[in-house]
């Protein structure tokens, strides 16, 4: 038994009654058009969404929202304008300078432009570290609400997972907005 295991022991033997959650019912927003308003969400957040057309190709999409992104990290299969896999880095600080990284994600929310992403790649530095962030959704794979979303979240098994919404933002204490402090300075969410 680990040490975290036995404290949660030693607390549970030492709890009183146990009552169970109360049910949660209340009447959650929802969209008529998820697309257009998780679009609509993202945009206020600072990120951008795309529908890809039919037939349209992924990758001259993702080119040409960066244009001039050199070094760039992914390792999904229909990603071929990847000049790395970043699985083959041994030590995460060899991520250091990726200019774009195309990741997968779960699913996003309509209500804030959020995206739920489990680590699907051998090191996390890679969200947080590139200068831009692609992620690959599917349109029947948006929520309406936060609500909707955890209880999506709720049950199911990954090593890591966070929610993204546009890129990473942080103000001084002169209330200037500064993108990219803490991560992505840009964040292009493609709907397929």
């Amino acid at each position: 038994m680990s040490s975290k295991e036995s404290i949660l022991s030693r607390i549970r033997s030492h709890t009183g009654t146990r009552y169970e959650q109360p049910e949660i019912t209340l009447d959650a927003i929802h969209y008529e058009d998820k697309t257009g308003q998780f679009s609509e969400s993202l945009k206020a957040a600072g990120g951008e969404a795309v529908v890809l057309q039919a037939g349209e190709d992924i990758n001259e999409l993702i080119r040409k929202h960066f244009p001039d992104a050199k070094r760039i990290a992914s390792n999904l299969s229909e990603i071929t304008c990847a000049t790395f896999d970043p699985d083959s880095v041994s030590d995460p600080r060899g991520l250091n300078n990726t200019d774009l990284a195309i990741v997968e994600g779960c699913f996003g929310v309509a209500e804030n432009g959020a995206v739920w992403i489990t680590q699907q790649v051998k090191h996390k530095a890679l969200y947080f570290i590139s200068t831009g962030l692609v992620i690959l959704t599917n349109k029947e794979d948006l929520v309406n609400n936060m609500h909707e979303a955890y209880k999506r979240v709720e049950g199911t098994d990954y090593k890591y997972g966070f929610f993204v919404s546009g890129p990473s933002k942080t103000a001084d204490i002169e209330q200037a907005l500064v993108f990219g402090a803490h991560g992505p300075m840009n964040v292009l969410v493609i709907l397929r």
